[in-house]
């Protein structure tokens, strides 16, 4: 049996991971879904919470609870605090899974994987320090898939939806390069596999360093909120990773 820890993207909390969970929990894993500082029910926490409060905040959660050979899942903007704390405690980590995610290179930040209009449009929409869920529209006119979620999912997942700490995409990465020696993993739903091996091929920076012998590439088509969309199937491949 192995040890999941979930680590959601911007504006959702554990609860994201519910339908996830429960699949793992029944076959006996151990699952720690997580709310980063300042989102989910952690949103009335005070502070201009930054990417490296949120790095801590996992790696306290890996001491408290003692966790080790840990299978750790990055949801979409999760992958940068996911890759900070797999680089300064590998010892804990059995895996790093990406889930339609990938990793970010030292000195990056989210920020810097974003369109310039949308660079604008999220700084222009921060709120004491935090940004607010953007539209459905915007979003998926900017490459965010709704695929498989209907307009009562859209509604509910909106509905919980909490404002991101701001840090968490402008603050940059640092590493010191422990962490990609570890086992990875990319879980593709926005892309298909042909086309993530098309990009890895042709050097692109998102891709290229997936082409590694500890990398393992699954896809898993739906869009790009597939704890929503495909939330048994999402156990499914974690499980099957897991196993590796």
């Amino acid at each position: 049996m192995s040890t999941f820890v979930l680590v959601p993207g911007f504006w959702i909390g554990a609860w994201a991971w519910d339908e996830v969970a429960a699949p793992l929990r029944a076959a006996g894993h151990r699952v720690y879904a997580v709310s980063l500082p300042g989102v989910g029910e952690r949103a009335t926490e005070e502070g201009e919470f930054g990417l490296e409060d949120h790095i801590a905040d996992l790696a306290a959660l890996l001491v408290r609870e003692d966790l080790s050979d840990v299978v750790l899942v990055a949801h979409s903007g999760a992958a940068a605090p996911v890759g900070g704390v797999a680089d300064r405690m590998p010892e804990r980590i059995r895996r790093v899974v990406y889930l339609d995610s990938g990793p970010l290179a030292d000195g990056t930040s989210v920020y810097d994987l974003w369109q310039p209009d949308y660079q604008r449009t999220a700084e222009a929409s921060v709120v004491d320090g935090r940004l607010p869920m953007l539209s459905w529209e915007y979003l998926s006119e900017h490459g965010t898939s709704v695929v498989g979620l209907d307009e009562a999912a859209l509604a509910r997942i909106r509905a919980r939806s909490t404002p991101h700490p701001a840090g968490a995409f402008r603050d940059r990465l640092r590493l010191t390069g422990a962490g990609a020696v570890l086992p990875q993993a990319l879980v593709s739903c926005s892309f298909p596999l042909a086309q993530v091996h098309e990009l890895i091929a042709s050097g692109h920076p998102f891709f290229a360093g997936m082409s590694g012998p500890n990398w393992e590439l699954r896809e898993l088509p739906t869009g790009h909120w597939p704890m929503f969309s495909r939330p048994a199937d999402t156990a499914a491949v974690l499980a099957e990773l897991a196993a590796l």
